[in-house]
């Protein structure tokens, strides 16, 4: 029998791409407001809309092996320019959305279980305009570094903190051919991040292949948070 797999936000994106990677040994059950991605998939859809529904558990098994967060926000202004709501907002969506639903599920969470949840690069490494988005995931990762702790042996709790990739949420920064070298060139490994990057790492992840791994804030960023080559 598969083992069960809840993706909040799992039907377009990095979100997406897990959800076709884990349907190959898993039973993946995506949580978002959006279906239209996963028709002939395998993938089960949940209606959801992080900002104002409440997860019904009822929707899911009784026993979840692996649950992931995927909805994040790229708020980037100069600090004067960002309105308190922003900062709000960003806490919003990626945090306080995020232990919501986390609330609900870790009642069903199965022994020798996995949450991945998502960071930014930013954290680690200051960045200018990143203060909202950065304050917010940091928290993602104070957070899950505690609930790791708190849950160890059971539950394993790790992190992934991707430098830019191309995804609709990144549309604006990679707009065009120039954008794109320019923020492949801000890489050591001289591109920008693609779905199937982040997306490889968070199905090893919610694996058994990574079950002496808990705790930790990976990052998946092309070499940008510990390399500089300049």
């Amino acid at each position: 029998m598969k083992k069960n797999i809840l993706l909040i936000g799992g039907s377009y994106g990095i979100g997406l791409e897990m959800a076709k990677l884990l349907t190959e040994n898993y039973t993946v059950y995506a949580a978002s407001r959006t279906s239209e991605e996963l028709n002939g998939t395998n993938i089960i859809h949940i209606p959801f809309d992080v900002n104002t529904d409440v997860l019904d558990v009822s929707n899911l098994p009784n026993e979840l092996h692996g649950f992931a967060y995927c909805p994040g926000s790229i708020n980037l202004k100069p600090f004067k320019m960002m309105s308190l709501d922003t900062f709000e907002s960003d806490m919003q969506l990626n945090f306080f959305s995020m232990v919501k639903v986390v609330k609900e599920i870790i009642p069903i969470m199965a022994k020798g279980s996995a949450v991945v949840l998502f960071s930014t690069v930013a954290v680690g490494s200051g960045m200018p305009f990143h203060t909202s988005v950065a304050a917010a995931k940091g928290a993602v990762e104070g957070f899950a570094k505690s609930l790791a702790a708190e849950y160890a042996p059971n539950i394993r709790v790790n992190v992934i903190a991707p430098s830019l990739v191309n995804t609709s949420l990144a549309k604006r920064l990679l707009s065009n051919d120039k954008k794109i070298e320019m923020m492949s060139q801000r890489h050591p490994l001289k591109r920008v991040g693609e779905v199937e990057d982040i997306a490889n790492t968070a199905v090893f992840l919610l694996s058994e292949k990574s079950s002496w791994i808990t705790g930790q804030i990976i990052g998946v960023d092309g070499g940008m948070s510990t390399l500089n080559l300049s």
